[in-house]
């Protein structure tokens, strides 16, 4: 009985904070029509704190900052609907129609099969890919049996080569999953979200011109390999609260040190 009650508690909260949620949802829908959009900001991080994130909250929050001119930001939103649900073909478009628009190339030098490749996989979730390997595997068993248990050679031949393919198929699937999972757990991927930064050849403020690596602007993507924590020893500083300090590559290939509050994980 005890248990049937907290159920039903259970459904009713859930119910009405998605009413609650959906209402939010709604006035800053309405907010960002009528061009408030930093009342529609507020609302739509309200939602993404109380309910946590979602592609269609991520995505709105992109074109709200997009108009507030926040480009980094806004290519951080499109970035994270993206990692959410892959076939947002909306906040492809916008991703690639905003990195057009502020002139940020993120070509790798990699080859062009790989980049069709890797485009290819991202436009579908883990979970999609692995519901895909599920069911050609399913399929490789049925034609493995076709081609086992069948009398004429037509049919047999149908089996070989069909279960073939479906089980190269199963093993991309498969791979293509991991891969997926890999880059939703991981989170090893940055947006740079300040106007502009300065990299470091050692994971400090440089110190002269030498230290000095390259410089990236608001919107480029970093990929983040190690980490470190670096207490100022400048006793102008006023405090000595540490900073971290992240080692990170672009997508050119070119890797240095950047402060963490220049960038945010996507």
């Amino acid at each position: 009985m005890k248990h049937l009650i907290f159920t039903i508690i259970s459904l009713f909260v859930a119910s009405t904070t998605a009413i609650a949620a959906e209402a939010t949802l709604d006035k800053a829908n309405e907010a960002y029509k009528r061009e408030l959009y930093n009342q529609a900001l507020q609302l739509y991080s309200e939602i993404e704190r109380t309910q946590g994130p979602s592609s269609v909250v991520c995505y709105n929050m992109g074109n709200t900052y997009y108009r507030l001119k926040d480009t980094g930001r806004a290519i951080l939103y499109y970035e994270r609907a993206l990692l959410l649900d892959p076939s947002n073909s909306d906040a492809r478009y916008n991703l690639e129609f905003v990195r057009e628009k502020s002139q940020i190339n993120e070509t790798s030098g990699q080859s062009f099969f790989t980049q069709w490749t890797e485009g290819v996989i991202s436009h579908l979730s883990s979970n999609t890919w692995a519901t895909l390997a599920l069911v050609s595997f399913i399929l490789t068993l049925v034609a493995i049996a076709l081609y086992l248990l069948a009398s004429n050679i037509v049919m047999r031949k149908i089996g070989f080569f069909g279960g073939a393919l479906l089980a190269l198929f199963t093993l991309v699937a498969v791979a293509s999953a991991w891969h997926m999972r890999s880059k939703s757990v991981n989170r090893n991927r940055a947006i740079v979200t300040a106007q502009q930064v300065t990299l470091s050849t050692a994971p400090r403020e440089p110190r002269n011109k030498s230290e000095q690596a390259f410089t990236l602007t608001t919107g480029h993507l970093v990929t983040i390999h190690d980490s470190i924590s670096s207490t100022p020893t400048d006793t102008l500083t006023p405090t000595k609260t540490p900073t971290i300090w992240y080692d990170v590559e672009t997508t050119t290939g070119q890797r240095a040190w950047l402060p963490s509050p220049t960038i945010t994980k996507i």
